[in-house]
């Protein structure tokens, strides 16, 4: 039952979560806002969704182990396994944005939680509204910054949407929001389960099974863009996905209920926390090394190794 319940719960949360990004870029057009702004904000903030409602549910339900591995573990999936797998597949280019504004923000963010956790064991509601003021200055400063660009990367943002009737963008969002309510509670759920069941902390599902299944809406658009030689996807799109995972996901949540580390699960703050910033910092070395400014296959190889090594780890 417990299995059912995590598969069922990651189908509702894919399904919501797709559903509830139409919906979002629907109401944008509607509302006049321009496709950069709909792009860098409206399309990220409704595709951390899925990772905001599994944060929320666990911490309403008092398991913050599972807020807590759920946004670690996706930010190394998104590093380790999504940019892992798309570059073995097809190398990917890096532009200059990625190491000027993108990365130092990643680090930034990654750095603040560690600090926030590490001080009292506890990401309180300040500290949450801090992290998120910080992504609204962030976004501000991307969009000042890719409007002077000509090579702002919109093709996330279907045109076709802008057409949508009121009546689809009311139905879209409500089957959207049941998507991703009755998602997060069968998955929070299930994993419980699963754990007691298996014999394994909540953490150690929520750093792998969870972290996974919330990083497939990434990893099968970038694995099908690789595959058609598009260049939709772009380390800024998995780096953005990292920012917010932390700013917002865990800066909302921490605002609605405080995020308490549980002493019983000390890898949290002695081992995982320093994957996930690991596998950020790397990203630096890796573009520079030795051909420049390309993720390559046996780049992606490393990475996706690397990931490998962290689920055995996390897992025996």
């Amino acid at each position: 039952m417990s299995v059912f319940l995590v598969i069922a719960g990651l189908g509702l949360l894919v399904v919501g979560g797709d559903f509830l990004v139409r919906a979002s870029v629907g109401l944008s057009f509607k509302l006049k806002i321009s496709k950069l702004v709909i792009g860098m904000t409206v399309v990220s903030f409704a595709t951390s969704a899925p990772e905001l409602l599994v944060s929320l549910q666990a911490a309403l339900d008092g398991v913050s182990d599972i807020a807590l591995g759920n946004v670690i573990g996706s930010n190394i999936a998104n590093i380790g396994l999504v940019l892992g797998i798309t570059a073995i597949i097809s190398p990917l280019a890096v532009d200059k944005d990625f190491y000027k504004l993108n990365w130092p923000m990643m680090m930034l963010a990654s750095f603040a939680l560690y600090f926030f956790l590490k001080n009292d064991g506890v990401l309180t509601a300040l500290e949450g509204l801090i992290m998120f003021v910080a992504l609204v200055a962030f976004l501000i400063i991307l969009i000042r910054s890719s409007r002077k660009s000509t090579k702002a990367n919109l093709e996330e943002v279907d045109d076709a949407l802008a057409e949508t009737s009121d009546f689809k963008i009311v139905m879209w969002l409500l089957i959207g929001a049941a998507g991703l309510y009755f998602g997060s509670d069968w998955l929070v759920e299930g994993a419980k389960q699963l754990a007691t069941a298996v014999g394994i902390s909540d953490y150690a599902i929520s750093v792998t099974v969870i972290a996974i299944g919330t990083s497939v809406p990434e990893l099968a658009a970038s694995v099908i863009a690789a595959l058609k030689k598009e260049k939709a996807i772009s380390l800024g799109n998995l780096i953005g996905s990292n920012i917010f995972n932390i700013a917002s996901v865990l800066g909302l949540t921490a605002m609605i209920k405080p995020i308490v580390v549980n002493p019983e699960t000390p890898q949290i703050l002695g081992t995982n926390i320093f994957w996930m910033i690991a596998f950020s910092a790397v990203l630096i070395p890796l573009m520079l090394i030795p051909k420049r400014f390309e993720i390559g296959r046996l780049k992606g190889m490393l990475l996706f190794g690397a990931y490998l090594v962290f689920i055995y780890i996390t897992l025996k």
